[in-house]
């Protein structure tokens, strides 16, 4: 509601109400960051010839490259196969932060 003013009529808002939901909800955000922060994801290409490992966050912490996958005479496929497994990972690590934002009241807009 507004006032004659044009402001905002906030007499009725429960302010108290408001800000606990907001904590409630911070910390819920810092428990959702947390446990992504710990959870890894595997990504792999070339029929798992590199394997990707991520955390939640997307951060890369894993990185295995069969040796029969090096040849020096193409590293750019080598290249593509280690951006499809970092990609692949990153994927599922993204869609899981998707699916935990839903649970979050008030954050699933």
């Amino acid at each position: 509601m507004t006032t004659p003013n044009g402001g905002f009529d906030l007499s009725n808002v429960d302010m108290n109400g408001l800000l606990a939901q907001a904590q409630a909800m911070q910390a819920q955000l810092a428990q959702a960051q947390q446990q992504l922060e710990s959870t890894t994801f595997d990504g792999s290409a070339g029929g798992g010839l590199v394997k990707a490992v991520v955390t939640g966050t997307g951060e890369l912490t894993g990185l295995t490259i069969d040796p029969q996958t090096v040849d020096p005479d193409d590293t750019d496929t080598l290249a593509d196969l280690v951006i499809a497994a970092v990609h692949d990972a990153s994927g599922k690590a993204a869609a899981a932060q998707q699916a935990m934002t839903p649970k979050i009241p008030g954050m699933g807009l």
